[in-house]
């Protein structure tokens, strides 16, 4: 075999990016990843990082290493779109603004795909892994070495869409990648490939935790603990679930009929050849639709729990809110056309999907108004988390009467692809689903961590996400009125657009404030952590199980499995004051799965795999593939050292010893 046939198309020029910001980012990543390293060897704990960290299967840590990734990430797509915002407030008439044309293309296709896959799903099922298990009552998830599997491809399409900045290209056809730009006659490189592949990894991953939390929540409530008892962020994850199973599997489909097109020349999508183009926007936006709704439904879940406690009083109008989210569900499969109302389907189709776009507006509209009466007469206190409800509840309604407004086909036909979109969906996600992803961080993370978080910094992070988000799309919406369309890089001075351009890069500098300050606050919470320690279990004065355990929450969650009688179990016993657990307890053995390298292993193979094809390096492909098979042999038929026991000494052993160190 020739050089030339190991290696594929990768060459030495495809290994030294030519762009000074692709060339800092690289070395960025590169000394980030040297301190890192160096850190780790200076302290001693790369013994404790392989066996607490990397092998473990305990969905707590799994739930903190997803939320790692997704803070990186959240920088890595702030930078993107900083410099975007930078280049279109300064590139205009003769000036060339900051970044090349193609790089711009490429920041662009880069900022869309990092947000919504490696940012919103990795703090989604982050959060998932932390709660659920907590709130059904449950020791473990259904399946622990698939959820580690999960989020070790999860980690290798984040690692892959990385790699990208420094061996070859990413995407420059936008973050859905619409033929006929990503075929291979207009987007020859391997930049589109790195965008199929880094999805592809990462989705089946999702699919995976789909079925998990799934099964777990279905399987696993505690004694007592029937469906209308359960908490409403558990109900909104078993909806979200529920579309991963149904939505992902589209989305594989669609980018493995993709990547034929380029690969082996296939004509699924190339017009010219008997192919469809408009076949691949309905199957991606009929993955992409319900892909909104699985990253909004836990935020309204998070909000639903947040504003219950914060409110000291029960949620207004349970079963609605239920009934709310099944609706919402099952009508996210019904409203894809709205994307795309230019395609020239006719009428009738418009209409209907117009139609059932302001439908769905119903049921979220019913969740805002319960969330509301929750909080009327009610001991409200603001705490972080309720300062991003409120900027939710004004950003997101406001955002939702954009939405209504492109429900209409002859309005749509008008701001289709401009600016005016843009903003809206960035008020959708951003306030429906970051905003509620942040809120859920604050009021659960003491319970995994331990101690809690400074809430002055947090309420002024708040803020700046706030008002940095007004002036950072509200510009969007009057650009898209007056012309402006998404991926302008450069216009003509006479447009007069400019000056709003400007203050929507003054809006995200705000909002890169309101990070800043974030990782600040993080930063000095762990330095006061033992001021600020959570020694009741309890910070918040909860209503769910998960308050009712000691903080942090010990490796088997609960020393006796609970059993509920009603909803809001754990603000029923302190009501009738036998929340203490202080009656005689009989502890029993508790049997745990192992820590194994498995999930991590197939994470690095899967990385081979995408990295390989990238590459047309089609000899390691199957060898890569071989080796999946041959881990999940080994561990699937390895059955000595796959399960754990904590015995019932231990138990209380490890229960006697917090109870005498002052924690619940």
């Amino acid at each position: 075999m020739t050089v030339a046939g190991i290696f594929g198309r990768l060459t030495w020029s495809n290994l030294f990016p030519s762009v000074l910001v692709t060339q800092a980012a690289v070395v960025s990543i590169g000394l980030g990843l040297v301190a890192a390293v160096a850190l780790v060897t200076y302290l001693r704990r790369w013994r404790w990082l392989w066996k607490e960290w990397l092998t473990t299967v305990d969905p707590k840590r799994i739930g903190v290493m997803y939320i790692i990734v997704a803070v990186l990430m959240l920088v890595r797509g702030g930078v993107d779109v900083v410099l975007m915002r930078a280049q279109q407030a300064t590139s205009v008439g003769a000036a060339a603004g900051v970044v090349p044309t193609s790089t711009f293309q490429q920041l662009f296709s880069a900022h869309g795909t990092i947000m919504i896959f490696f940012v919103a799903m990795g703090l989604m099922f982050g959060i998932i892994n932390l709660v659920v298990p907590l709130q059904i009552g449950a020791r473990d998830v259904a399946f622990p070495f698939l959820n580690a599997t999960s989020f070790w491809l999860f980690c290798a399409g984040m690692v892959l869409i990385n790699a990208s900045l420094g061996v070859g290209e990413f995407s420059a056809a936008g973050w859905l990648a619409y033929p006929p730009l990503s075929e291979l006659r207009y987007s020859p490189g391997v930049g589109v490939d790195y965008w199929i592949w880094s999805l592809q990894i990462a989705g089946i991953g999702s699919l995976l935790s789909g079925i998990n939390f799934f099964v777990t929540i279905l399987r696993m409530r505690c004694r007592g603990m029937t469906l209308m008892r359960m908490p409403l962020f558990s109900w909104s994850v078993l909806c979200s679930m529920f579309l991963v199973m149904f939505a992902f599997p589209v989305l594989t489909v669609t980018l493995s009929l993709l990547f034929l097109d380029r690969a082996v020349g296939t004509h699924f999508f190339t017009a010219g050849a008997g192919g469809d183009m408009m076949m691949y926007v309905n199957l991606i936006w009929a993955w992409g639709h319900p892909e909104v709704y699985i990253l909004v439904l836990p935020a309204f879940g998070i909000f639903s729990e947040v504003v219950a406690t914060y409110s000291r009083k029960p949620l207004f109008g349970y079963v609605s809110m239920v009934l709310a989210l099944a609706a919402i569900t099952l009508l996210s499969f019904t409203v894809w056309v709205h994307h795309f109302f230019t395609m020239g389907a006719g009428a009738d189709v418009n209409a209907f999907f117009g139609i059932m776009t302001m439908v769905i507006a119903i049921p979220t509209g019913v969740k805002i108004f319960n969330w509301l009466a929750t909080m009327y007469r009610g001991r409200i206190h603001f705490s972080a988390p309720m300062y991003f409800f409120m900027g939710f509840v004004f950003l997101f309604t406001m955002g939702g009467v954009a939405g209504v407004m492109l429900a209409v086909p002859a309005i749509d036909y008008q701001l289709h692809n401009s600016l005016f979109l843009v903003a809206h969906f960035h008020t959708m996600i951003v306030s429906g689903v970051l905003f509620g992803d942040f809120a859920g961080l604050i009021y659960w993370l003491p319970k995994v961590i331990g101690f809690k978080m400074d809430d002055r910094l947090l309420k002024y992070s708040a803020w700046c996400w706030i008002v940095g988000f007004v002036l950072a799309f509200g510009p969007l919406y009057l650009l898209g009125f007056m012309g402006a369309t998404r991926r302008t890089s450069h216009y003509a001075s006479d447009t007069g657009w400019q000056p709003l351009f400007v203050v929507a890069g003054l809006g995200v500098a705000i909002i890169a404030v309101g990070v800043a300050i974030m990782l600040l606050q993080l930063l000095l919470s762990v330095q006061r952590r033992k001021q600020n320690r959570d020694t009741t279990g309890d910070p918040w004065n909860g209503r769910t199980l998960e308050w009712s355990i000691p903080s942090p929450v010990p490796v088997y969650n609960f020393a006796v499995l609970p059993v509920v009688e009603g909803r809001d179990a754990f603000w029923a016993a302190k009501q009738r004051g036998d929340a203490s657990g202080a009656a005689a307890v009989r502890y029993e053995d508790i049997l745990l799965p192992a820590n194994t390298p498995a999930g991590l292993a197939i994470g690095m193979l899967a990385f081979v795999v995408g990295f390989t094809l990238i590459w047309q390096m089609y000899w390691a492909t199957p060898l890569a593939i071989l080796a999946i098979i041959v881990v999940l042999a080994i561990r699937t038929t390895a059955t000595d050292d796959s399960e754990r026991v904590i015995t019932a000494a231990e138990v209380e052993g490890i229960e006697r010893s917090r109870a005498r160190a002052g924690l619940a």
